[in-house]
């Protein structure tokens, strides 16, 4: 048989004593609770965020309606290839346009289509100071 020791160890006391865990718990469950609450109020401007990718890319080129091939044409917004080669086709058997609202004589473009259009659209010239044939 084993002797028992001569002197036993002394419980060990924990690092920190009841009162000041909870004190810690509560902190912590604070500390929670404020960065819940942050995190619900930045949901809340979430559609701000998205609002700001929906803005369209700044205008990188102007088309002239009058003098473009449907290819470069068919660069503006809401125009493809089918479009395009329409606007040409009513350039060609009308004649020029004298001012961008004209471009809706063009069947399938509409008032929606045209406004996406102009800001990529170079001024009209004013066709009573032009010189005409």
């Amino acid at each position: 048989m084993s002797d028992p020791p001569a002197h036993p160890e002394p419980p060990r006391s924990p690092i920190l004593r009841r009162t000041d865990q909870a004190c810690a718990a509560v902190l912590v469950a604070a500390s929670l609770a404020v960065i819940a609450a942050y995190w619900v109020k930045e949901l809340g401007r979430q559609d701000d965020l998205l609002r700001v990718q929906r803005d369209p890319p700044p205008i990188d080129f102007l088309v002239d309606v009058n003098s473009a091939p449907w290819t470069e044409l068919s660069l503006l917004p809401g125009v493809g290839e089918t479009l395009a080669k329409r606007i040409v086709e009513s350039r060609a058997a009308d004649g020029p346009f004298r001012e961008h609202d004209d471009v809706l004589r063009v069947r399938g473009i509409g008032p929606k289509t045209l406004e996406r259009m102009r800001p990529y659209l170079t001024p009209m010239p004013d066709f009573d100071s032009v010189a005409g044939p």
